[in-house]
């Protein structure tokens, strides 16, 4: 087994380094404000300039094709200056990516390039809602089919990056009588249809700069070619391509996580007691030693799903547990430092 990274995937990691610490660092605090959308917005610009907007995207598309593992230590290195910025990024590759799967050579032609080269700033997926959130096969938006076109309608709650996301790919039921799971679709709709709404901005407790919003369709008709896949079948592809989105989650994660453990290394080398660095104390050498031998095996479990993934291997279970340990591996993370 080959742990190590590889040039390329080395100077991907090299290069979301010096952009985070350079550019998304000094302003971190900043982007978490409300009256500092334009900033936050320019970052992602930047990151689509870099080639950090579609990581497993094929060049022809406007792709930097760098593969999965490539992604994963980006959306770590930018995490570790602002999770925010990791959250766009990593919903905005996961909404190319599904494009490129699934879609027509229409919609890949027209609306990947955009995404990759910031033309749109982010795309944005619109499954759940409020009655539908861990379980969105009991999701009740609709879309009818009126005249060749499909008219939409129905609510969803928690959408990442809605207020500056170019297309949106929505779900909808398209078979009201079908069993749980069945008859669902898959929808683009583009950011100035007049019957899609953004709703207000949750308050959260933190990653501000992330947008999370309601976002309502009210009769928003999209024309037949806006069908994404198969028709009846978008519920089986939400809960494929899904899962790479863990990947993303545990990466963001082990990005949180090092920041952490690495201010409080560098603090208790400086904290000094009883005539000595903190440092030098068996008992918080414990703790650090305790969190980074648990990093370790969080980055292990999601670069084994990283890799799964770029080798066409199936990564459900790989990435369902990265992103269970890494993110639980965080959180004790950001209580030890």
């Amino acid at each position: 087994m080959h742990f190590a990274l590889s040039n390329e995937q080395n100077l991907v990691k090299e290069t979301a380094k010096r952009f985070a610490e350079e550019t998304i660092k000094p302003i971190a605090r900043e982007l978490e404000q409300p009256e500092n959308r334009q900033s936050f917005y320019k970052i992602l610009k930047q990151l689509s300039e870099l080639g950090f907007m579609g990581m497993n995207i094929d060049e022809e598309f406007g792709g930097s094709n760098s593969g999965v593992i490539a992604f994963s230590v980006a959306i770590t290195e930018i995490a570790k200056s602002c999770a925010s910025v990791a959250v766009a990024m990593s919903v905005n590759n996961l909404v190319a990516e599904v494009l490129q799967l699934i879609g027509s050579h229409e919609q890949k032609t027209k609306h990947i390039p955009a995404l990759c080269a910031g033309e749109y700033l982010s795309g944005a997926f619109c499954l759940s809602e409020s009655n539908a959130g861990s379980d969105p096969s009991l999701m009740e938006t609709s879309a009818e089919n009126h005249n060749s076109k499909w008219i939409i309608n129905g609510e969803k709650m928690w959408i990442s990056n809605a207020d500056c996301a170019g297309i949106f790919i929505v779900w909808a039921k398209t078979l009201k009588d079908a069993p749980k799971g069945k008859g669902i679709s898959c929808f683009l709709v583009e950011k100035d249809n007049p019957g899609l709404k953004i709703g207000k901005s949750e308050r959260k407790m933190g990653q501000n700069a992330s947008s999370t919003n309601v976002v309502y369709f009210d009769n928003c008709r999209v024309e037949e070619s806006a069908l994404l896949g198969v028709e009846n079948d978008g519920y089986r592809f939400a809960m494929k391509e899904l899962v790479g989105g863990r990947i993303g989650i545990a990466s963001l994660a082990l990005g949180i996580g090092q920041a952490a453990l690495e201010y409080a290394t560098k603090y208790i080398k400086e904290r000094k007691q009883f005539g000595d660095a903190i440092a030098n104390f068996q008992g918080p050498q414990f703790y650090i030693a305790e969190r980074f031998t648990e990093m370790e095996a969080a980055r292990l479990l999601t670069f084994k799903a990283a890799w799964e993934k770029e080798n066409g291997i199936d990564y459900t279970k790989s990435a369902s547990m990265a992103k269970l340990y890494a993110t639980e591996w965080a959180n004790r993370a950001c209580y030890t430092a």
